[in-house]
């Protein structure tokens, strides 16, 4: 398989769809993919034709099941903080992307490839799917981020039980601590995934943007500093075209036309 081939990217209704393609090492992430992974993040960010994301992985056993611990064994550790480091950019762009990225989570589900997946917008498990970071197991710790956004997504009594025992849990316990949105049978998960989006993309789409990018920035604040820059975006889409369209429409009882301006 060539580089070209570890990442496959389709595009349709405004959908992207990435999918980590190296199912024979149960698509670990190693710098190849990381690389290609920023790559895509940057083109997407500034493509309008773009409005969502789907992350998933090949076949039916792993989303990702993490680092490809091959090359942590033998690299040093300059080289690993430089992974790392690469890893902690992409999901930080995935974060920060401004479009919803869906997870889709078809299989493993640990370390790194949790990692990126707590990064998305949502998560989608397929029924079937075990998730959890077993970094402490072979002497690692969750460095692409885990030890920051796990702890915002399930609380930090739950995420350090998961980062310190490095157990892996199924899916109906990820759902039920809120690790993930939803569990779907592996045949409809991508279908799900896709209705959820459309669901989402028929919002005023600024309003979208504004919310997650009030939600992301909030969790990094004080509860009064979130609760004032949550103000600020309100102020802020109120001088935009669609809040007169969809305020007016709600008196009106009419259906908006929101224009993203």
């Amino acid at each position: 398989m060539s580089n070209k081939d570890i990442v496959l990217y389709t595009e349709e209704k405004g959908i992207a769809k990435i999918t980590l393609n190296r199912p024979e090492v149960l698509n670990a992430l190693n710098r190849d993919v990381l690389e290609q992974l920023s790559s895509i993040m940057d083109r997407i960010k500034i493509d309008d034709s773009v409005k969502a994301v789907i992350l998933t992985g090949a076949g039916e056993k792993a989303f990702s099941a993490g680092a490809d611990i091959q090359f942590l064994n033998k690299a040093t550790p300059l080289e690993v903080r430089d992974l790392a480091r690469l890893a902690v950019t992409v999901n930080n762009k995935i974060e920060s992307l401004g479009k919803v990225v869906v997870a889709a989570i078809n299989g493993l589900a640990l370390g790194g490839g949790l990692e990126l997946a707590e990064s998305c917008t949502l998560r989608f498990s397929a029924s079937h799917a075990r998730l959890g970071h077993p970094e402490v197991r072979i002497g690692a710790i969750a460095g692409f981020g885990g030890t920051t956004r796990l702890p915002r997504l399930i609380g930090k009594g739950r995420a350090v039980e998961l980062l310190l025992t490095g157990n892996s849990i199924s899916a109906d316990e990820a759902y039920r601590i809120g690790l993930v949105n939803r569990i779907v049978e592996p045949d409809k998960l991508l279908s799900e995934a896709e209705t959820l989006i459309l669901e989402i993309l028929s919002q005023a789409p600024l309003a979208v943007k504004m919310t997650w990018e009030a939600i992301h920035r909030g969790c990094n604040l004080t509860l009064e500093e979130s609760s004032l820059l949550g103000a600020d975006y309100f102020g802020l889409i109120a001088s935009t075209e669609d809040f007169r369209e969809g305020t007016k429409s709600f008196l009106e009882k009419t259906k908006p036309s929101f224009k993203v301006r």
